[in-house]
């Protein structure tokens, strides 16, 4: 039998069952079929371990299915492997944008109004990229590497940080 954790992670992040559904995105009795031992897929798994912040293999204690075994460590493979093509096409298109910038900064000081040309840029040409990867490429990458996910920019990791002791311990209670 594979015993999972799910019970003893839920609580150490002072959440309950409906708060880990809510969550996760799977449903509340899908939450209690698996703190109560039974099976899911390994879509749901990968949801709950998502919103607890640990790896699939992270839910189980114990898991004596070598298939199971199996099966979680190729998914967390994928999951790197994903995670590494996305995160290496953001950075190609964060780093088109800055070459582009000191290409147009350099070509700047050689054309009158040069500082309207590099401002435009630097201001407009950053408004374009970040509604282009909303619109564009985030749900392309999304499509493309199921598995992985955007990374959150530093406004909204300093957000989460700043929500996280805000929650009240009255959520701890089931």
């Amino acid at each position: 039998m594979n015993t999972t954790r799910i019970i003893e992670l839920r609580q150490s992040q002072g959440w309950t069952q409906e708060r880990l559904a809510t969550e996760s995105g799977v449903g509340l009795r899908t939450v209690q079929r698996l703190e109560a031992g039974q099976d899911a897929s390994l879509e749901t798994l990968s949801l709950v371990a998502d919103a607890l912040k640990v790896p699939v293999r992270e839910l189980f204690s114990v898991i004596e299915d070598e298939g199971l075994s199996m099966r979680v460590d190729s998914l967390e493979d994928r999951t790197v492997e994903q995670q590494t093509a996305r995160d290496r096409i953001s950075t190609a298109w964060r780093w088109l944008y800055v070459g582009v910038g000191i290409i147009c900064t350099l070509v700047a000081f050689t054309v009158p109004y040069g500082v309207v040309l590099v401002l435009s840029y630097w201001v407009g040409g950053f408004l374009i990229l970040r509604a282009l990867r909303r619109i564009v490429i985030e749900p392309r990458l999304d499509a493309a590497y199921p598995l992985s996910k955007e990374r959150p920019t530093r406004r909204e990791r300093r957000r989460a940080e700043a929500q996280r002791p805000a929650e009240t311990p009255a959520e701890s209670t089931v």
